[in-house]
């Protein structure tokens, strides 16, 4: 029987045709960008709770719903404002090999994290990414020496990883975001603690907000990124004598 109004010669000739053309990158792109954003990346992002240890400890998030605000708020003060602002101008710099840059972007990092658990937090990961590029196809040899070099920070060999998908510069910041939402998300299931529902209704709500904090990322200027956020570093300096702790930040 014929369908569509194609004759059989027609037909073969469309389906030759489609089998011929090259694959489309966006597929394998956002594969790409799932593996950056998965938690069974081995680079140890289980391992931090970026201070939300400490806040339980200290009685500030005790509840699902302060668990929630305290989230919320670090993503649009300090995510926002820091490491996804620093991606923005990251990414484009690994794409035009502008090593000068991601030095200066990579200096920014160690010199911004206010407490010496959330410096070794971004250095360890930073070496762990590294690591994994090298067993990966993605980045240039030569790229992934540059950065080794460079003390690297987690934002800059996520921004080097992201480079080599050629995915739009926002869908690599909303994985990035994501990714540290999930870790989040797992440090306060543990450390509340909460249920996988609430942590799934967390995830949820910080889902929501990730495109606009994306989105005031990619409008900042280089002097108008920011590194404040004085209860965050209270907090881990605290958290670094703590008595008890599950997390390393």
């Amino acid at each position: 029987m014929r369908r569509f109004g194609s004759n059989p010669r027609s037909l073969h000739t469309g389906i030759r045709r489609r089998r011929e053309e090259p694959a489309r990158p966006s597929g394998t792109s956002l594969m790409q960008l799932m593996w950056l954003a998965s938690p069974a990346l081995p680079i140890g992002g289980f391992s931090y709770s970026e201070c939300l240890e400490a806040a339980v400890d200290s009685t500030r998030v005790t509840t699902e719903s302060e668990a929630s605000e305290w989230l919320l708020n670090q993503l649009d003060l300090t995510l926002a404002r820091g490491d996804l602002a620093v991606l923005a101008k990251a990414i484009p710099a690994w794409q035009r090999n502008n090593h000068s840059r991601i030095a200066e972007l990579n200096a920014w990092v160690l010199q911004t994290r206010e407490s010496s658990e959330l410096r070794a937090q971004a250095e360890q990961m930073g070496r762990s990414l590294v690591e994994w590029l090298r067993n990966h196809t993605t980045a240039r040899v030569t790229q992934i020496d540059t950065l080794a070099a460079l003390q690297p920070t987690y934002p800059m060999a996520f921004a080097l990883a992201a480079s080599a998908v050629q995915a739009p510069l926002r869908d690599c910041l909303l994985t990035y975001a994501f990714g540290w939402a999930e870790n989040m998300v797992q440090a306060a299931i543990k450390s509340v603690p909460l249920g996988q529902s609430a942590g799934q209704r967390i995830l949820s709500a910080l889902t929501a907000e990730i495109p606009a904090a994306v989105a005031h990322a990619l409008s900042l200027a280089d002097s108008e990124r920011q590194a404040f956020s004085p209860m965050l570093a209270i907090l881990s300096a605290q958290h670094e004598v703590q008595y008890s702790r599950l997390f390393r930040s």
